[in-house]
């Protein structure tokens, strides 16, 4: 058994197709074909069922597989621990963020993270809830930012901030003169959502209920709140936000930002990672460098019902 046939067999769970795991190992097909047949031959069992497209693991194989990634992030992790002893702080981090936290959030810390730390090489990619939970589980991730508690197994948890949530009130809305927006009045069919797939828009559902049929003439599948807001201003309705969206707002389009009634909805937002995750200095500075980034107002919010207006 020899690394190399460990990252093969790990490349070819993630791909289920050959020729891309090939190409993802910097070998031929053949060579990752033999590599991985020489495997099972040594040890007299089939680690994948080549019968079906595409192809799949058998249940033994699975538990190889599983075990190979943790030999190989072992393996990846211990130059990084030896910087780490010498007091650097070198190395890649892929960073997986959802897309609703992702452009507010990058815009604040990531530059003092970069100066901070320049022989850190971070990679960052957009992606849904559940894809971040996946690629952390198959090591394609080392953290993520996503709205918490989501109670995965073998994923942790920690708290970053509580982040409220605002109206958006465009002019000519019946609250547009409103100073704030009570929860009760709230009308789901008046407010426009994020395309399904995202948490945030399950949390409006969640706080104003369900939309009746037939009541929107406009069905809206975006899941950007640039586009939400360009469209509550030519009249579609209004809009909810989160805090650190609002701030990014323009100073005209801020000052139809509302903030909503006690106790006000907010979310839990958190940095989440696999149990085996190895780079914990990378994971502390992170944090470190998010949370000194946020405004102050979301620091001393302990308490997620209780914040100030916009």
């Amino acid at each position: 058994m020899t690394i190399p046939q460990l990252e093969y067999i790990v490349a070819l769970d993630t791909t289920r197709h050959f020729s891309k795991a090939a190409a993802l190992c910097f070998v031929t097909q053949p060579t990752l074909s033999m590599q991985i047949q020489k495997l099972e031959g040594e040890l007299g069992l089939e680690i994948f069922d080549r019968s079906r497209q595409p192809v799949k693991p058998t249940s033994t194989g699975l538990e190889i597989i599983a075990k190979a990634r943790e030999m190989l992030n072992i393996l990846k992790h211990i130059p990084e621990i030896a910087d780490a002893a010498k007091g650097q702080l070198v190395g890649t981090f892929r960073l997986g963020i959802i897309p609703t936290i992702a452009p507010a959030l990058l815009a604040r810390f990531l530059r003092k993270f970069v100066q901070h730390y320049p022989l850190v090489k971070l990679e960052i990619e957009d992606m849904q809830t559940s894809e971040l939970v996946e690629a952390l589980r198959s090591d394609r991730l080392d953290a993520g930012v996503a709205a918490i508690p989501l109670k995965e197994r073998a994923i942790k948890e920690e708290h970053l901030y509580f982040e409220p949530f605002v109206a958006f009130v465009p002019t000519h809305h019946p609250k547009e003169d409103d100073d704030f927006i009570l929860q009760a009045e709230l009308d789901i069919n008046d407010i426009l959502l994020l395309q399904q797939g995202h948490c945030f828009r399950n949390n409006i559902i969640n706080l104003c209920g369900k939309p009746k049929k037939d009541i929107h003439s406009l069905t809206l599948n975006s899941g950007n709140f640039e586009t939400l807001v360009r469209l509550s201003k030519k009249g579609f309705g209004m809009t909810l936000l989160p805090y650190l969206t609002a701030l990014g707002l323009s100073k005209n389009d801020r000052m139809r930002v509302k903030p909503l009634d006690d106790p006000k909805p907010s979310r839990q937002v958190g940095l989440i990672y696999s149990r085996s995750q190895a780079k914990k200095r990378m994971l502390e500075a992170l944090r470190e460098t998010i949370q000194t980034s946020l405004p102050k107002i979301l620091m001393d919010l302990d308490d997620p019902n209780v914040t100030s207006p916009i």
